[in-house]
């Protein structure tokens, strides 16, 4: 089964996004994981390992960034349950974008 992880960048001022709390969800809402960043800005592993399907990660950026976006909600695809699933999040004040990392 795959695992997941994931990281933040704070592109405003080119550093790691530290203390931002992550959710992982079902597509239905059900909370299967959270955590935080750590000073890196990475969460290495996050929740159980992740069956074919689709997920939900929201990403609480409103108590790290005073900016237009207060959360991020990524909803992402695992096609193949063998592979490790990377998904970064490149945060400024007024826009974020986000891709399938490695």
């Amino acid at each position: 089964m795959s695992t997941l992880s994931t990281h933040v960048l704070d592109t405003a001022l080119g550093h790691p996004a530290e203390g931002i709390a992550v959710r992982l969800e079902t597509r239905q809402g059900e909370l299967l994981a959270e955590g935080e960043t750590d000073a890196d800005g990475r969460i290495g592993s996050l929740g159980p390992e992740l069956e074919r399907g689709a997920y939900v990660l929201r990403f609480d950026t409103g108590l790290y960034v005073d900016g237009f976006y207060p959360e991020v909600v990524v909803v992402f695809t695992v096609a193949d349950p063998d592979q490790h699933h990377h998904v970064p999040l490149l945060l400024s004040p007024f826009g974020y974008s986000t891709y399938r990392g490695s």
